[in-house]
């Protein structure tokens, strides 16, 4: 907890949080503006202009906390203040645990602010408090997941960017699977891609919920993904911990 209340406090008071978190309410903004103007041109359903502002709140909401993963040990190595944390009496997996704490709080905010977006969209067709609950649910699995990835790149990575650099492309490298044709997509191989992908699974439930109206059960098969790459990433994330050195490098 004294971490955490430590890590909360520079990173929402002196830290890059509130500078973040601005630039995400422009870009939420300026795509519920687009998402609303094709709607009145009818070049939108509004169920799927709920769904594509979903999409966008609960990825790019997932990718502050990557970003606030990949800085915390690196940065702090960078900046010459990981050596007194390491001598502190904490044990290490307290610090990972409370760095980890920070930056999920940075998809807190993201969802906070995410559902005046969704109400004002989705106003009048039954789906605001499905969205709503869905995008937690979902926008925290894969919070969970960048969370614990980004922990364990920072922790290994000897220097600051090339934490950040790393754990971009490997989130780049994510969206692959969206990218194959849609014959491919729709073949047994191409799904099964698309539901071990934690962000593109978790995604494509969004759309069936809003979109499509199922129930949340319905299609429950495509959270699979997210809950699993969540917990794996959490749990090495805790026991690399255990090697963590005033060098990254030396651990590689």
């Amino acid at each position: 907890m004294v971490v955490a209340e430590r890590e909360l406090r520079d990173l929402w008071l002196a830290g890059r949080g509130l500078p973040l978190l601005l630039a995400y309410t422009l870009l939420l903004s300026a795509t519920s503006y687009l998402v609303a103007a094709n709607q009145a041109l009818n070049f939108l359903e509004q169920r799927e202009a709920v769904s594509l502002t979903l999409q966008v709140a609960v990825a790019v909401g997932a990718l502050l906390v990557l970003l606030g993963a990949a800085d915390s040990v690196s940065g702090e190595r960078e900046r010459g203040t990981l050596e007194s944390l390491l001598l502190s009496p904490a044990p290490r997996r307290a610090l990972i645990i409370g760095k980890g704490s920070a930056a999920l709080s940075l998809w807190a905010a993201a969802w906070a602010v995410s559902v005046p977006y969704v109400w004002y969209l989705g106003r009048g067709v039954g789906v605001v408090g499905v969205a709503v609950a869905s995008s937690l649910v979902v926008g925290s699995l894969l919070a969970v997941f960048l969370s614990g990835y980004g922990l364990l790149i920072s922790t290994i990575a000897s220097s600051n960017r090339l934490s950040l650099s790393v754990s971009l492309f490997a989130l780049l490298a994510l969206y692959a699977p969206t990218q194959m044709p849609t014959a491919v997509q729709n073949s047994w191989i191409g799904e099964l891609l698309l539901r071990v992908d934690p962000f593109t699974a978790g995604l494509r439930y969004l759309g069936k919920l809003v979109i499509n109206g199922h129930s949340p059960g319905q299609d429950a098969g495509w959270l699979i993904g997210p809950v699993v790459a969540a917990a794996i990433a959490a749990a090495v994330a805790l026991l690399v911990a255990d090697r963590l050195t005033l060098h990254g490098g030396d651990q590689a």
